[in-house]
């Protein structure tokens, strides 16, 4: 069954006629700020000097004023407190709490030995969850970092993006109990608050990805905003794969194709049922995906569109629901769930904080042609929203485990949840 929008007959795209239902918005920014008339006398976003505002170009009514970010709760949730009996599955499928008691738990790897590392967007930490003396243990394997957001394994060694430089440690599973201070790899890019911190991944080609936001919620970015940057893993040969990408906050690769898919989150403040976010496709280095001239691949931006056509950009392979926030994702390629998963994507969507009706906080799954294009999208995950339109938790990344189970992170509860199909297994504490 695919989840349908209000508006979507009128926002159907030309290959994909799904769009998905749930709560919406684009990813919130990392400070939250009060229920207050959106300020005045600072800089416009994208200009020197202009911090993160995300009230900025908010309409000035009733209904708008009363939007704000999404605050957690002060401290992660106890595992008893966490909303595991309120998230619905499909049948066969089992969730359960991987780890908690991480505050701000945000992106997702796994090493080569089945360490679990655990990055952070408003705190300082880098957590890894592991198995010793035959039961978990989790600790924070690096501190005093400034949003380490993103997080890659690549060959024993973990990169670690904060805002505004990548860094490395090498052999760290060898390691876990001393881990050494992270080893600085790439420092060039802008220290943007606004759509700044980073998603990371190593390619196929054996390059370390990673995205530059727009440093606004809509503007006209330099050369150095809006894109989605490859380089060599010691951080030279820096080149850009794709351009108008307002934040990309998740990108993973297609097994079959070796093609780059990845979430886009569209502006703010347009309306509350435009534009979509997006799932892309590069299939040509030097794409240019709208961006802020175009969005959702088919609405004119009323201040930068003019005297431009959607025609002129690539067009997203989906839409992912008006601020619905979706963030990471990964092809499905284990053989636990059933086989028409295998191959799929999984993303999470976070959810709306600018939107009155809280669209997405959920996960979904994305299942593709054999040509690459989009078949369906179909709800996986769902409770995240309760009924009075509170959030009890917002997924922010998704990881395939070796099982072939998932792991699915929520940075508002502080948690890890495990998802797994056929008979139950309880996790070892």
């Amino acid at each position: 069954m695919l989840l349908q929008f209000p508006f979507a007959r009128l926002l159907r795209l030309a290959a994909v006629s799904v769009a998905l239902a749930g709560p919406a918005n684009a990813q919130e920014p990392a400070a939250a700020a009060p229920v207050a008339p959106a300020p005045t006398t600072l800089p416009r976003p994208g200009m020197a000097g202009a911090p993160n505002q995300p009230l900025y170009g908010r309409p000035d009514t009733e209904g708008a004023m009363r939007l704000a970010p999404v605050l957690p709760p002060p401290e992660p949730l106890a595992a008893d407190k966490l909303p595991v009996a309120q998230l619905k599955v499909p049948k066969g499928f089992h969730i359960e709490v991987f780890a908690s008691g991480i505050a701000d738990a945000r992106s997702l790897r796994v090493g080569d030995k089945g360490t679990v590392f655990v990055g952070n967007r408003v705190h300082d930490k880098v957590w890894a969850i592991y198995d010793k003396d035959g039961r978990r243990t989790q600790k924070p394997i690096a501190t005093g970092l400034y949003r380490p957001n993103g997080l890659a394994f690549h060959e024993g060694t973990l990169y670690i993006a904060e805002l505004a430089r990548i860094s490395k440690i090498e052999r760290i599973e060898d390691n876990l109990d001393e881990p050494p201070a992270p080893t600085p790899v790439y420092d060039d890019l802008p220290k943007d608050e606004a759509n700044g911190w980073k998603f990371i991944a190593v390619g196929p080609d054996n390059k370390l990805y990673v995205p530059v936001g727009q440093p606004c919620n809509n503007c006209l970015p330099d050369d150095a905003h809006g894109q989605i940057r490859r380089m060599n893993l010691d951080g030279s040969g820096v080149e850009v794969v794709a351009r108008g990408v307002r934040n990309s906050v998740g990108f993973d690769w297609n097994p079959a194709t070796r093609e780059l898919y990845f979430t886009d989150n569209g502006r703010d403040w347009l309306s509350e049922d435009l534009p979509h976010d997006e799932l892309n496709r590069v299939t040509r280095i030097g794409q240019h995906f709208g961006a802020p001239y175009c969005y959702q691949g088919t609405i004119p931006d009323p201040e930068f569109g003019w005297g431009h056509s959607c025609a002129e950009y690539v067009g997203p392979v989906a839409l992912m629901g008006p601020h619905a926030a979706p963030l990471g994702m990964r092809f499905y390629s284990g053989t636990m769930f059933p086989p028409d998963y295998r191959g799929a994507i999984f993303v999470a969507r976070h959810g709306s904080w600018n939107r009155t009706q809280k669209l997405g906080g959920d996960i979904v799954v994305v299942k593709l042609n054999r040509d690459g294009s989009v078949k369906a999208i179909d709800p996986f995950i769902t409770g995240f929203i309760a009924d009075n339109n509170n959030y009890l938790g917002r997924p922010v990344d998704v990881q395939p485990m070796r099982d072939g189970s998932l792991l699915i992170s929520d940075d508002y509860a502080g948690a890890v949840y495990r998802v797994t199909y056929g008979v139950p297994r309880t996790v070892a504490r």
